[in-house]
């Protein structure tokens, strides 16, 4: 299997994994009633599902930009120094006038 494959594979491993524990800490905490309103439900189970499911798309998406992110590496550039400053100067561009009808 190529690097990259294993590597999204494993980021969006992770990511649902955090989307469990955060659907979990949801539930607990009871936020917005959403413990009660899962329970009282007949399709709770479905809400938590697509909860999990959506949150957990989310979490994959955003583990593996910021593992991509990280790899760009080359350390050795170099760095700092004196950046020229730019002064403002005025540009003259040409524009055509109109010539206008009299009526």
């Amino acid at each position: 299997m190529p690097k990259l494959v294993r590597l999204y594979i494993s980021q969006c491993a992770i990511g649902f994994g955090l989307s469990a524990g955060f659907v979990a800490l949801l539930l607990w905490q009871n936020v917005g009633n959403l413990q009660h309103l899962v329970s009282h439900t007949d399709v709770g189970m479905l809400a938590v599902f697509l909860l999990w499911l959506f949150n957990g798309l989310v979490f994959a998406g955003a583990q593996f930009a910021m593992t991509v992110m990280r790899m760009s590496g080359d350390l050795d550039r170099p760095s700092g120094g004196k950046r020229m400053a730019l002064e403002p100067m005025p540009i003259r561009i040409p524009v055509e006038q109109k010539k206008r009808r009299l009526l």
